[in-house]
């Protein structure tokens, strides 16, 4: 069955929902109505918790308009790509001798941002994108048609704690750029050719303050005009494109 406002693939009801966590399904995120009690609700609440997926407590009306079927208050979003685990993809890294260059997205809610994003990583030939397991953009079909198709190519590593990641990263050699209005220092004098993570923020505040506590550079991009930000995607092309010409002596044709 359809969602018929965004075309993901859905299941609902409680029984199906408690099945589809259990035979491991790759699920996006969970909608449960206000107010459910139950045991089969406290048997789906505790795999929801075991499984880390992301849930949103919502009035039955939003259910409503989602699902024409008996949802019995459950609807579960099924993720249109696998995700995979940045320990492997960067051990995977290191095997082929490459120079790590990631992006970590810290709270990118906009789906044709982040679809755009991944796109322009695909072609600057980013090794994995790192998105937290809450408050991240829908991988959802408009995601993955602004992407052009790049969601099904570049691997992408959903976390439950970036701060924990961030720390995974350092620890192994990799240097962790943030990209901000905060930044003293310009894109183009970071050094590209170092194993690096980019960090990009959210829409309305950039990246999160803990985050820039723990990055080892804090990147801007100079503005000439009277507008003080660029859209998120843009600048993401826009660094992104600086380690591209850093590393063009080194880049290897696909």
């Amino acid at each position: 069955m359809r969602n018929k406002e965004n075309d993901e693939y859905i299941v609902y009801g409680i029984r199906p929902m408690i099945e589809a966590i259990k035979s491991d399904k790759k699920i996006e995120k969970i909608l449960l109505q206000n107010g459910l009690q139950g045991e089969l609700i406290q048997e789906l609440n505790t795999l929801i918790q075991a499984k880390h997926i992301n849930t949103q407590y919502v009035p039955a009306e939003k259910l409503n308009k989602l699902c024409w079927g008996n949802h019995q208050g459950v609807l579960g979003f099924i993720s249109r790509i696998d995700y995979f685990l940045l320990e492997n993809i960067f051990s995977d890294i290191l095997d082929k001798k490459q120079v790590p260059l990631l992006l970590i997205c810290d709270r990118i809610t906009d789906v044709r941002n982040f679809g755009a994003m991944v796109r322009t990583a695909e072609c600057a030939g980013v090794h994995a994108i790192i998105i937290p397991s809450h408050n991240s953009a829908a991988v959802n079909e408009d995601a993955i048609k602004t992407s052009a198709g790049a969601l099904h190519i570049v691997p992408i590593c959903r976390e439950e704690n970036i701060k924990t990641t961030i720390h995974f990263l350092k620890a192994n050699g990799v240097q962790i750029l943030a990209i901000t209005e905060k930044g003293r220092i310009a894109y183009t004098q970071a050094n590209f050719h170092k194993p690096t993570a980019l960090i990009l923020g959210s829409e309305e505040d950039g990246v999160s303050s803990e985050y820039l506590k723990l990055c080892d550079q804090q990147l801007y991009i100079p503005l000439l005009g009277k507008i003080d930000s660029l859209n998120v995607s843009v600048a993401n092309g826009v660094i992104l494109y600086e380690a591209v010409r850093q590393r063009a002596s080194t880049i290897q044709s696909k």
